[in-house]
């Protein structure tokens, strides 16, 4: 099994991702691969391909009907990734709080600001995780 960060840090895996999220809560029979052509604008090999990466790393569960595969969201490794995150964050104004003190004998103001903008960030990425839980019904 790949490194589930390796997995998830290709564009058209996430645009997978997320393009399986938004119809988590249309659809609970799973996503067509031709869907899924379709929304992306990629070949069908190509996206064929990076499911197959998602399946064999759980990210995705998959029905399989005649010749026909439906693909759905697997929640259990965002949580993961989620549990993994979580140390990285804190309240964006306790590292802002931080840096300014951190700031005054010891960093510049260019390292200050990259301090607070690596938080606001850090926040972002683990919000959309969350986000991407609570829609699963996983959080």
């Amino acid at each position: 099994m790949a490194d589930i960060f390796d997995v998830i840090a290709d564009g058209t895996r996430r645009d997978i991702l997320r393009f399986l999220l938004s119809r988590s809560s249309e659809s609970d029979d799973g996503t067509s691969v031709s869907q899924i052509v379709g929304e992306l604008g990629v070949s069908q090999p190509t996206v064929s391909k990076h499911l197959k990466v998602l399946r064999e790393n759980d990210l995705v569960h998959v029905r399989e009907d005649g010749q026909r595969r439906f693909y759905s969201l697997a929640p259990q490794p965002l949580e993961e990734i989620d549990d993994w995150l979580v140390p990285f964050f804190v309240d964006e104004s306790e590292i802002a709080d931080e840096a300014a003190t951190m700031a005054a004998p010891t960093l510049s103001e260019p390292a200050v600001r990259a301090a607070d903008s690596l938080g606001r960030a850090a926040a972002g990425a683990r919000n959309v995780v969350q986000s991407a839980l609570r829609r699963l019904g996983a959080s």
